[in-house]
């Protein structure tokens, strides 16, 4: 064809022109791949997101942890308990001896519902030929109250077709809701936006703060100053500690006074929890921010490394009793879950210390732990 008629000094150009698009393309692919970054971008981080929307997506219930009150002791309970743990859906955290038991074992996160046979159970059943089992649900979590009770009348359902073949007696189930009788998403949705929010702007803007004085070279400065490394951290966090706390407060008055979120329990409990998490937080945009060169990378960093675990891992909406193992155990390093269960036991269920001391203790560790590699983090530019 005309077009391919060239003279042999114009096939030898375009060889020479195509040889050098070659290199080029050649030293593209050498670059990609001697940075580590952009690889773990490119495909470690596809397959961790494939992974944790693959699980955390999944309306799957297992392993849902509930309490058991049996004050009936008879045979027909008992082979009732074990068809239910036999399920797989359910782990008995809890064997209660009294009904007054079942507050506490609620406020204290320990159960999401709870199996009450009264005394009468056995006795109801074979001779007034029907019997009430009381399926009472921790309904700050709608979607695991609603999913766990419909779970729950489904195999005692099953129960009752099982127990007709022998005889016509029937298990009826009531249900009870607890801390949320109207079912509002708000008590779901709420506390994770407030988890959410908080962690993004603490983490976010202390984290920019420092890569923002590595790109300037005023960080060079405070290297040679006879500032100790504790007090570059703490000057760092105090002014977003005080900012993030006033926005922790106007967050959570507009959850009550706009969503009608509850305000049950103790207020200076809340504002404990706030400054803990929100310390917590900051301090983890500092660390991240002692990682990175560039602005950025830290707010990469920050919205990637934060928003999205956050959002799936942390029970803002999907139980983590249902997610595998690993990412249960990332769940439990992620500050925003422990914070969650704070907000949501001191708020809408009324708990005192006494049964919310864990995640604040874990929450204190998460901070020191943040604060001293960072700390060495800045010796070792130092």
């Amino acid at each position: 064809m005309p077009c391919f008629n060239f003279s042999p000094a114009e096939r030898q150009t375009k060889y020479n022109l195509m040889k050098k698009f070659y290199a080029f393309v050649q030293k593209e692919f050498y670059h990609i791949f001697r940075d580590t970054r952009t690889m773990m971008i490119l495909f470690a981080l596809p397959i961790a997101l494939v992974v944790i929307f693959g699980y955390a997506l999944n309306n799957d219930f297992k392993n849902i942890p509930i309490g058991i009150l049996n004050q009936s002791k008879g045979q027909t309970s008992e082979k009732l308990i074990h068809r239910i743990i036999g399920s797989g859906y359910f782990v008995v955290e809890q064997t209660l001896e009294k009904p007054q038991d079942i507050p506490k074992a609620f406020k204290s996160g320990k159960v999401k519902l709870v199996i009450f046979f009264p005394t009468n159970f056995q006795q109801d059943l074979y001779h007034a030929k029907k019997a009430q089992v009381q399926l009472i649900a921790d309904a700050s979590d709608i979607n695991t109250a609603i999913n766990t009770t419909s779970y729950l009348s489904g195999i005692i359902g099953d129960f009752n077709t099982e127990n007709g073949r022998e005889n016509s007696a029937s298990i009826q189930v009531s249900t009870r809701m607890i801390f949320n009788q109207r079912l509002l998403s708000v008590y779901l949705f709420i506390p994770g936006v407030i988890a959410l929010i908080l962690l993004i702007i603490s983490a976010l803007l202390t984290s920019v703060t420092l890569a923002r004085e590595k790109e300037t070279g005023t960080l060079e400065l405070l290297s040679i100053s006879p500032i100790s490394p504790y007090m570059i951290i703490i000057g760092k966090v105090i002014p977003y500690l005080i900012l993030s706390l006033l926005n922790s407060f106007l967050i959570i008055l507009l959850g009550i006074f706009v969503f009608g979120l509850p305000m049950v329990g103790s207020v200076a409990l809340l504002i404990l929890a706030c400054f803990v998490y929100t310390v917590a937080s900051l301090s983890l945009g500092i660390l991240i921010s002692t990682r990175v060169e560039t602005q950025q990378a830290a707010m990469f960093a920050s919205l990637v490394s934060l928003m999205m675990p956050t959002m799936l891992l942390s029970g803002f909406i999907f139980p983590i009793e249902s997610l595998p193992l690993p990412l249960q155990l990332i769940s439990n390093i992620i500050p925003a879950t422990h914070f969650i269960i704070l907000i949501k036991s001191i708020m809408i269920k009324g708990a005192g210390i006494t049964l919310i001391w864990k995640p604040f203790s874990i929450l204190i560790a998460m901070t020191a732990v943040f604060i001293l590699v960072s700390i060495q983090s800045l010796k070792r530019n130092k």
